[in-house]
């Protein structure tokens, strides 16, 4: 305990270090709203006119121009699709001005604005390994199941890697599932994706802003040792009930927000609701759509899902706010490949806030949050084990924001506690059940300072692990460099750690069961030979790269990374003897394994965003290892070369119609052979006659993960139309095709049955959105 005090001590000497930059100024802040909803408008460029003095609004739409001498000026807001917005304002020594602006959509959207807010974040933000994602880059993609989808977009992004369209898996630059955080408002969702790979639990049109962090993540974030998704969710219209009815051939939505308290012109004050529910019936449809494409045993595409969330917020006229959000979400798969039944489920709730107080320049937010994730699966064959896990979480945090001209202090801290659980049986009918606390307590602060073209943002973050009682100090370091105004290089690194473990084994290419353990202390006292001194899980970052604007349209970003995950600690699968065989090595008797490995590569991206015209291209070159007591292997999910393309093109007088086309390459994950069969013998009693019984099929495997399947590549098209029937209503038209050249993608092989398992074959898909 005292260790970590001394810690914190350290943090909070490095906040007053930050604080130093900070003197008496004058100040203009406030939030940036759409007129039409009162929705924040966020990422967008607040400026004096005439001068070089201006800031760019946040997730919130909270922006802050500091260090600005007396005078009278125009404020002015641009931003693309709305009118230009100007205000008159006084400025006096050492004020402090409150200003909200409300910004009207325009029609048309001029190309005159030169520096965008996008830019302007590129440069004046050093947003490493970070990949920004809005629910119109979403919708730009072709639909699956005619659903435009957040897990969809993720598979376009550089750097990340889904296993399987049935049962696959999300990987981060060589992060497994486990060690990648989602956060939606804060909150940690355990599993925010379904078993059917192409969704999410989320409903896109209530997504704000996503931002991806595949590697690199500065202080702020803790508690994972590869990426991070930050999520945050709309708190709904202000000024006047809508939403949406959505059906396709995969499943239905429904979705409705509007105010419980009107916001009054000029105001921010309001009660607002957001709700949504979507549900999928492929299970019973696929029977009459896709039967070439439903399982052979169920004779159904056997996924089944029910997200169901809701919001209610109390916004101020000074911008802060307070909400109460909470949701459920369930998957269930019957009776998959015939054998078995797997479902899970979460739900939870949380309060947070948003304070501005009145006479300092600071940005307060925090939450408490508490929620459960529970998963079940059952085997049909005789004899098979029976499985289930659980995971209970309460969640406080509180973040401090201050801001001084170009420069910004930010400190906060994180309260984790809960519990794991996973019970199992095992072949002899014996059930196992391992229950483990998980208490965290982090503490973290950062600095950012632009110094003429150069970005320096400095962190520190202390986790203390209190159910292990163990410390893990963590530096971090984000820097960018502005040679131009069109050419930055830039470059992060860090330390991270993390206790939660997968309660599966990383080697499972398919494994839709996933479940969750802490504060595992039966681990190996040495590995390869050397002491091992912790029981956490623990990586470093390197980043490197540049941004390239060519032109107004166009930008490419370059970066290399190289993660080195120190120590993992995954489910032994070669476990032979009790834990009670001392004499036998530790690594064939304990039920939990240490490995370390490297993933390193590079990232390549281009974007092309020219009014109706889109254009985005992703290439990745990437290599991952693992190594445990006795080998060195690449996993099943090292894909060497990924490529992603993504066109999409709209016209029309309103832009009514829209086509777009997605390509996606992946040369083939790697498998283990198989070397042999033989007959194996079940011996019982001593009396039992060998040589007349009828023995099992045992297989005898090649080198781990030595072969790789063929390569994967698959077209999907859709086309939208969108019938304009008022005001506020539409009604929008989907057709679209997966996997147009209906490619048998490799999924898995099975040594069973000797032959290839294939992901989905193509499928065609209709839907109609109305919205109002």
């Amino acid at each position: 305990m005292r260790t970590f005090l001394r810690y914190c001590t350290f943090v909070f000497l490095f906040f007053l270090t930050g604080m130093v930059v900070f003197s008496q100024n004058s100040q203009i802040r406030g939030f940036i709203y759409d007129e039409a909803d009162g929705e924040p408008v966020i990422f967008t460029n607040v400026y004096l006119k005439g001068t070089t003095i201006g800031a760019a609004t946040d997730v919130n739409g909270y922006y802050v121009i500091s260090k600005i001498p007396e005078g009278n000026y125009t404020l002015q807001v641009t931003a693309i699709g709305y009118d230009t917005m100007r205000a008159q304002i006084h400025v006096g020594k050492a004020d402090l001005i409150s200003k909200n602006l409300y910004l009207k959509s325009k029609k048309y959207t001029l190309e005159t604005v030169v520096v965008t807010a996008e830019r302007q974040q590129r440069m004046t933000e050093t947003r490493i390994s970070t990949i920004n994602i809005s629910p119109a880059q979403i919708e730009r993609l072709p639909s699956v199941g005619g659903q435009s989808d957040f897990a969809q977009y993720l598979q376009v992004i550089p750097g990340i890697i889904f296993t399987g369209d049935q049962g696959g898996q999300l990987y981060i630059r060589g992060g497994a599932p486990i060690q990648n955080k989602l956060l939606m408002d804060g909150m940690t969702i355990y599993n925010p994706f379904h078993s059917i790979g192409m969704f999410s639990v989320f409903e896109t049109d209530l997504i704000r802003n996503v931002d991806v962090y595949t590697g690199g993540f500065n202080a702020e974030y803790g508690g994972r040792v590869s990426s991070v998704m930050d999520m945050s969710m709309r708190d709904g219209n202000k000024k006047r009930h809508s939403g949406k009815v959505q059906a396709t051939t995969f499943g239905a939505n429904v979705m409705a927000e509007g105010p419980l308290k009107k916001m009054k012109p000029d105001q921010a004050a309001a009660i607002t609701y957001v709700m949504s529910a979507k549900g999928s019936y492929l299970e019973q449809s696929s029977k009459a759509l896709y039967p070439y494409a439903t399982d052979e045993t169920s004779g159904t595409l056997p996924f089944n899902y029910m997200d169901v969330y809701g919001k209610v917020t109390l916004s101020s006229d000074n911008g802060s706010k307070f909400s109460l959000y909470g949701f459920r979400y369930d998957d269930n798969v019957n009776n998959y490949m015939g054998a078995l039944d797997y479902n899970w489920n979460t739900y939870g709730g949380a309060f947070s806030f948003l304070v501005i107080p009145e006479t300092v320049s600071m940005l307060m937010d925090g939450r408490i949050a508490i929620s459960k994730y529970r998963t079940d699966m059952q085997e049909h064959a005789v004899n098979s084990p029976e499985r289930y896990s659980d995971i209970f979480g309460l969640t406080a945090n509180m973040n401090f924001n201050y801001y001084i001209g170009k420069h910004e202090v930010k400190w906060g801290f994180e309260i984790n506690a809960g519990n794991t659980n996973y019970e199992f049986t095992n072949f002899a009918k014996q059930t196992a059940s391992l229950n483990d606390r998980n208490n965290e307590f982090g503490v973290y602060a950062k600095y950012k300072g632009i110094f003429g073209n150069l970005i320096v943002e400095p962190g520190f973050r202390v986790q203390w692990y209190a159910s292990l009682q163990e410390i893990s100090p963590e530096p971090r370091l984000s820097l960018k460099y502005n040679i131009t105004p069109y050419f930055r290089l830039k470059a992060s690194g860090g330390m991270y750690s993390q206790n939660l473990i997968a309660a599966t084994s990383d080697r499972d290419v398919v494994n839709l069961f996933y479940g969750f353990l802490a504060s595992v202390e039966n681990l190996p006292e040495k590995f390869r030979k050397k002491d091992m001194t912790s029981n956490l899980q623990k990586a470093e970052h390197v980043v490197g790269g540049m941004e390239y604007d060519i032109g107004r349209y166009l930008t490419l970003n370059l970066e290399g990374y190289y993660k080195n995950f120190r120590q993992l600690t995954t489910m032994n699968r070669n476990k032979m003897y009790s834990r009670d065989d001392v004499d036998k090595p530790e690594y064939l008797r304990n039920d939990f394994i240490i490995e370390n490995g490297q993933a390193y590569g590079m990232d390549f991206s281009a974007k092309f965003d020219l009014d109706k015209i889109y254009f985005w291209a992703a290439y990745s070159l990437a290599y991952v290892e693992r190594h445990d007591e006795l080998i060195t292997y690449n996993p099943h999910y090292d894909r060497r070369h990924n490529l992603n393309l993504l066109a999409s093109y709209k016209w029309g007088k309103a832009a009514d119609w829209e086509v777009s086309a997605r390509w996606n390459y992946g040369s083939g994950f790697p498998f283990t052979p198989l070397a042999g069969s033989f007959e194996k013998l079940i011996f019982g009693t001593v009396d039992e006659d060998y040589t007349i019984q009828n023995g099992e099929i045992g297989m005898l495997y090649g080198k781990l993960y030595s072969h790789r399947l063929p390569s994967y590549h698959r077209l999907d098209l859709d086309l939208k139309k969108i019938f304009f029937l008022g005001q506020y209503t539409t009604l929008e038209a989907n057709i679209g095709v997966t996997n147009l050249y209906n490619r048998e993608n490799p999924f898995y092989y099975s040594v069973m049955e000797n032959k290839q398992i294939n992901q989905l074959p193509i499928l065609p898909n209709f839907g109609l959105c109305f919205k109002f």
